[in-house]
């Protein structure tokens, strides 16, 4: 819930859409999948809530901070602006037999904002994130799909996420324009 939703224009956290806030969506369903689920962001759900080191520093070092709060090194990871995945969705990748990461693939690209990440891109997250705090620019983070590449990884096709989900389950809403174009009412 921690980011800066500059496109949408305002905080993606606190849209409501069928009644529920996106932040609150979200830890419902992690928290129906998971035995322990923490908030990486603000505090905008009744989950614990962390930040990243520092504030603003991006996802990876979100991830971090969460694996951290959860004292684990394998995270199953939503982001709030995704409001179509459901716990089956959840379950297949936390489930999924392979060892890794597991990354679903929507028309060749890779959903790194609903994805199960291992120990070995936790751990790669961590140490590229803590020489980049020492560094001139401690905001010069990698990106989601830099931690997924920088391990092994199984990409979960459509025959797999298609038995328990739809395409449009993992559309992101960025803009106003995505809210709109998925019919959703995204009020305050």
């Amino acid at each position: 819930t921690g980011g800066g939703a500059t496109r949408m224009g305002r905080d993606k956290a606190v849209l409501t859409v069928g009644g529920e806030t996106l932040a609150d969506r979200g830890a419902r369903v992690l928290s129906a999948v998971c035995d322990d689920a923490v908030e990486a962001g603000p505090g905008h759900t009744g989950l614990r809530a962390v930040v990243e080191n520092p504030p603003g520093a991006g996802p990876a070092a979100a991830l971090v901070a969460a694996a951290d709060a959860l004292d684990t090194d394998s995270v199953l990871l939503l982001a709030v602006d995704m409001p179509f995945v459901e716990e089956r969705l959840l379950e297949l990748l936390r489930d999924h037999p392979a060892e890794g990461t597991v990354v679903p693939e929507v028309d060749t690209q890779l959903q790194v904002a609903c994805c199960r990440y291992s120990t070995e891109a936790v751990g790669w997250a961590r140490e590229v994130c803590a020489t980049r705090l020492g560094s001139a620019d401690p905001f010069d983070t990698p990106g989601l799909r830099d931690v997924v590449r920088h391990a092994a990884y199984t990409v979960v096709g459509s025959e797999e996420w298609g038995m328990v989900a739809d395409p449009r389950s993992f559309a992101d809403l960025d803009t106003p324009d995505d809210v709109r174009r998925h019919g959703l009412d995204g009020h305050r």
